[in-house]
């Protein structure tokens, strides 16, 4: 794969596909690699498709001292795109990776014609901020969540229960999971990662935005409710918010990406 010399990381990063550029960002324990599952052998056949490693996961590095603010992460997706893309470019993120999308729109509103932000919100807060901050703190104490005690974790909190209890579904999401737990990158990321999704705030900056943003929530989403969400595309001018139900934090990866993806495309097409 090919690499980015940033300013303050080498980017590794993937490009499929031909026509508009469309750029994937990840969110926290993900890599880019992850959107090239469900995503873009349909994503394709419409768009030059980049997806990358942000810094923290996967073959990126980065030799800055932690913790890395989320406008780090903003500032790399940018190089990124002015480097390898023609812009503006469409940005699809999903949780950290939303937030992440949501700061480049805030710091480079040049490069993108729209973005399609999922499983997000302004700022952390309330259970959102409960739970990432105990996961944090239990990690420095010293704690891994590896094998299958990681699989049930992960997937109480990325998929509805109608998904968990298909039992033709789960078994595939367990083999997805516990692939995902044995590359020990969820392990790897979670502190630098997670701290920056915890500690983000960009409610001050919303009102400025004038790219075209669209919110996407899910119904049974209890890592971003929907009505973070919801508080998102009021702050952001023009911004719409469609809530999908039946899905959840990760319903892109295995479980309804069939259903997804064409969402995610209308959106995008609004802006050719």
């Amino acid at each position: 794969m090919p690499f980015l010399d940033a300013t303050n990381a080498r980017l590794c990063y993937q490009q499929s596909g031909s026509g508009p550029d469309l750029v994937w960002v990840a969110g926290g324990g993900s890599s880019g690699n992850d959107w090239r599952l469900f995503q873009t052998p349909w994503f394709d056949q419409f768009f030059r498709c980049t997806t990358y490693d942000n810094r923290g996961i996967g073959e990126t590095t980065c030799d800055v001292p932690q913790p890395w603010p989320l406008e780090a992460f903003a500032a790399d997706a940018a190089e990124l795109i002015e480097a390898v893309c023609d812009p503006p470019v469409a940005l699809v993120g999903s949780s950290l990776g939303s937030a992440i999308a949501q700061q480049v729109v805030i710091d480079r509103p040049d490069l993108i014609r729209c973005a399609v932000v999922m499983g997000t919100g302004a700022w952390s807060t309330g259970w959102g901020w409960d739970f990432q901050e105990a996961e944090i703190e239990f990690r420095r104490s010293g704690g891994r969540l590896d094998g299958m005690m990681g699989v049930t974790h992960y997937a109480a909190m990325c998929y509805p229960a109608q998904a968990l209890g298909d039992r033709e579904l789960w078994p595939k999401l367990r083999e997805l999971l516990m692939a995902w737990m044995d590359t020990g990158e969820n392990e790897a990321s979670l502190i630098p990662q997670w701290d920056a999704s915890l500690r983000f705030d960009q409610r001050a900056e919303l009102g400025s935005i004038r790219v075209p943003v669209h919110v996407v929530a899910f119904a049974e989403d209890i890592q971003a409710p929907p009505q973070d969400g919801r508080e998102l595309a009021d702050m952001i001018p023009g911004a719409t918010f469609d809530l999908i139900e039946g899905m959840a934090h990760s319903s892109w990866y295995g479980h309804a990406h069939d259903r997804l993806n064409p969402i995610i495309k209308q959106l995008i097409d609004r802006h050719h």
